[in-house]
């Protein structure tokens, strides 16, 4: 059993030792997190962060929907933000502010009941508002980027900062702010006028194309790779032979070829090992490298594999 450091003990909010991480990503599959923090506000966050040595390695974990935690565990501090960054609100001028543990969703389903457009791709990213700050998520056409106004987030010593467009530095599923460590708190998006009725049946038709096209109900984290210049991952994954196909209890998705799936026996290691394989069959046919969308995260443990058909 891991035993709390100083800087730990008396913090204000959720703190357990050797924590299972795998109910707590949509894979439902990985190893523990040293130590888990659940903080109830930013201030409780900012203080441990002040408090925590330099040298203790620091993950965020927002709803889990695109990521991979490795089977050895995630080593330092894991902090997961929960109902103390779930606040959203409705501004002026067609905005809206939400804390970084929203769900996308959530932030769609609100912009649309107060009358403001262009925020409904969000009802289509199975993820949270850091995370889209994080990875400038984004589908059918529309990034987070396209309706970003302001973030706020603390650096890895419990500062406050405020960022704009500009200091994001967003592009194509990435922001050079996150490179920085921050841990994103809240942000504000803007949209436009329309009425309620419109956006929602934009909503509906987004929704629909997913549930058509995307394996929305089986243990997955979402687009598994990057769509490289010219090209649609699930093309190549597809012209790969890996549709249907992996390894151990992890396959790709018969209805969507650049989605991983667990089946329901599958280990972090037989998810990875199934994306790296067709990785590098896809490069050695078509020259093309693949690049990986979920973010993996945390030690691996040595395991065996065997392809299945």
């Amino acid at each position: 059993m891991t035993s709390l450091p100083d800087w730990l003990q008396g913090a204000d909010g959720a703190v357990m030792p050797d924590a299972p991480l795998a109910p707590y990503v949509w894979f439902r599959v990985g190893g523990a997190a040293q130590w888990l923090f659940m903080p109830k506000t930013p201030e409780d966050l900012a203080q441990v962060l002040r408090t925590k040595p330099a040298d203790v390695p620091l993950t965020v974990l927002g709803v889990g929907s695109n990521v991979l935690v490795r089977d050895g565990g995630i080593r330092g501090l894991v902090v997961r933000l929960g109902s103390g960054f779930n606040g959203i609100a409705v501004g002026d001028d067609h905005t809206l502010r939400a804390g970084a543990a929203v769900p996308d969703a959530m932030v769609a389903k609100t912009a649309a009941k107060a009358g403001i457009a262009g925020l409904e791709f969000f009802c289509g990213i199975p993820g949270t508002v850091g995370g889209a700050c994080v990875m400038n998520a984004g589908c059918y056409g529309a990034e987070t980027c396209d309706v970003f106004v302001e973030a706020e987030a603390l650096t890895p010593d419990g500062q406050t900062v405020r960022l704009s467009p500009e200091d994001m530095g967003f592009s194509y599923r990435r922001s050079q702010a996150a490179s920085r460590g921050l841990i994103f708190v809240a942000a504000t998006f803007k949209g436009r006028a329309d009425t309620p009725a419109n956006i929602q049946a934009r909503m509906d038709e987004i929704s629909a194309r997913r549930a058509e096209s995307q394996p929305i109900r089986e243990k997955t984290g979402g687009s598994t790779f990057k769509n490289p210049d010219g090209h649609k991952s699930w093309q190549l994954i597809d012209q790969a032979g890996w549709r249907g196909r992996g390894v151990g209890g992890a396959k790709f998705s018969d209805l969507h070829a650049n989605f991983l799936i667990n089946t329901g026996t599958a280990t972090a290691a037989d998810l990875e090992a199934t994306g790296e394989q067709a990785r590098r069959q896809v490069k050695d046919q078509t020259g093309v490298e693949l690049h990986w969308e979920i973010k993996r995260l945390g030690e691996p443990m040595p395991v065996s594999h065997t392809v299945s058909s």
